[in-house]
């Protein structure tokens, strides 16, 4: 084997060790919030579940603050839906709002239902004072504002708040996952944790979108 060959393999193993090792650091934040919450978001607990140098974390990711960034830009699902959305109506102009955003909401619905680990993200931002936490916020506004821009043309002269709409659905989500998951317990006497009241919930987002678009449709003459 040649030097130039021998160089090129140690240079992949290199690349693959890093690769490797920031999947772990990214993995640990998750494991570590889950298990004691973000005030367990420090240095020596996350390098200590990946099982690797502390030192690690300043060298690939710069500080704490950017790895755990890292950490929730791959589990928040409306920045992820938000940048399709707008990829999406950007290929596809012809295509309503209220489909997507029925398919987008009983996304969420269903992703956070089950995702623990972003709900103590939620719990995070809500509960606790975070620049990280409002930088995100602000993104996703930011981000969330090109979907509306959309809906704004497709809606223009019609009398529907779709931003307002759309808020107390989302809030409604958020709460009652929360209180089931920390709670155990009913919320207006439906238990979501059981098929028959998830379906129920999953039934009214769609009615109150079908509600809201329908009040504003133009009669067939």
């Amino acid at each position: 084997m040649d030097n130039k060959q021998q160089s090129r393999k140690k240079y992949q193993g290199e690349k693959n060790n890093k690769e490797r090792t920031m999947g772990k650091l990214i993995a640990s934040v998750g494991k570590v919030l889950e298990e004691k919450g973000y005030p367990g978001l420090t240095i020596a607990n996350i390098s200590k579940a990946a099982g690797v140098d502390r030192k690690l974390i300043s060298l690939y990711f710069g500080s704490l603050d950017k790895l755990v960034e890292t950490y929730i830009r791959g589990k928040d699902y409306w920045l992820s839906a938000t940048v399709n959305a707008v990829e999406y109506f950007g290929n596809s102009p012809e295509v309503g709002s209220r489909g997507f955003l029925e398919s987008l909401l009983l996304n969420q619905f269903e992703d956070f239902l089950t995702n623990t680990e972003m709900q103590k993200i939620l719990a995070w931002q809500i509960c606790e004072e975070s620049t990280l936490m409002s930088e995100m916020s602000q993104e996703r506004e930011k981000m969330s504002a090109l979907f509306f821009a959309f809906a704004d043309k497709e809606l223009q002269g019609k009398d529907l708040d779709l931003r307002a709409v759309v808020t107390i659905l989302v809030a409604g989500i958020y709460y009652i996952v929360l209180h089931s998951a920390h709670t155990k317990s009913t919320v207006c006497e439906i238990d979501i944790s059981t098929p028959e009241g998830l379906d129920r919930i999953k039934t009214s987002i769609k009615n109150i979108l079908g509600w809201a678009y329908n009040s504003v449709e133009q009669p067939v003459a």
